[in-house]
This record gives structure tokens, C-alpha cells and sequence, in this order.
């Protein structure tokens, strides 16, 4: 069974747009938290690396699969989950797309590169 965000909770962590992610390094101490775009789909929350699969933070999360996000003012402990699904993936293009309409970088972040390196955030 997994573990969903409580409603309140992801809709804080979406409009505040904060997030800072940190997984897990090999020595189970938390890597350096890294700001980061995110969306809220269906209740789940996701992110995806820039620079692609290669983004330090994206090895990290899918080697540790756990770590932390800094977020609304709070750390909170969370596991992390590649991405894979096409009908998934085209609902959170369609997030980021509205999301940051008015941001040059939000073409890159629905290309081929980050979506291949797309993670959900699950609450731990």
C-alpha cells in the first residue's frame, strides 16, 4: 500500500514551491539539498532533474531510493520512486506546462531528458 500526502500538506508544499531535495548518500547522510521544481498530480507529488538521468541528486534518489525534502519550512523524511509511465508522465508534462508557463525553462523540463529522469516524492 502506498503511503499518500496528506491533502493539506502537498497542496502547501505546491504553492509554496520551495522544494528542496536531498537524498540520501551511500553513507546514509543526507546529500545537499538542491531547489528544485515540482508538481502535484493526482495527489502525488513529483520532480524531475534538469540536466537528465546523469543530475547528481537523480543517481542518488534511485540508488537510496529514500532521503529528505526541505519544504514549507520543514524536513520532511521521504522515500523516492522512478518514474516509467507514459499516460503518467504525459499528465505531469501537462502539470509543469501549466504550471510554469511562464518560465524559458519549462520546454526543457517536458523534453526527452527530463522526463526520463522523473521521480515521485512519497511521504515516509
Amino acid at each position: 500500500s502506498t503511503t499518500m500526502w496528506n491533502t493539506e500538506t502537498l497542496q502547501a508544499i505546491n504553492q509554496a514551491d520551495d522544494l528542496k531535495i536531498a537524498p540520501y548518500r551511500a553513507n546514509g547522510k543526507p546529500g545537499t539539498p538542491t531547489w528544485i521544481w515540482e508538481v502535484a498530480v493526482d495527489g502525488r507529488l513529483f520532480v524531475r532533474a534538469y540536466s537528465g538521468t546523469h543530475s547528481s541528486w537523480y543517481q542518488a534518489a534511485i540508488a537510496q531510493q529514500s532521503g529528505e525534502i526541505h519544504a514549507i519550512g520543514q524536513i520532511l523524511k521521504v522515500r523516492f520512486a522512478p518514474v516509467h509511465d507514459a499516460a503518467l508522465n504525459e499528465k505531469i508534462d501537462a502539470a509543469y506546462h501549466e504550471k510554469y508557463a511562464s518560465s524559458r525553462y519549462m520546454t526543457h523540463m517536458i523534453g526527452n531528458a527530463a522526463r526520463a529522469a522523473t521521480v515521485e516524492i512519497l511521504p515516509q
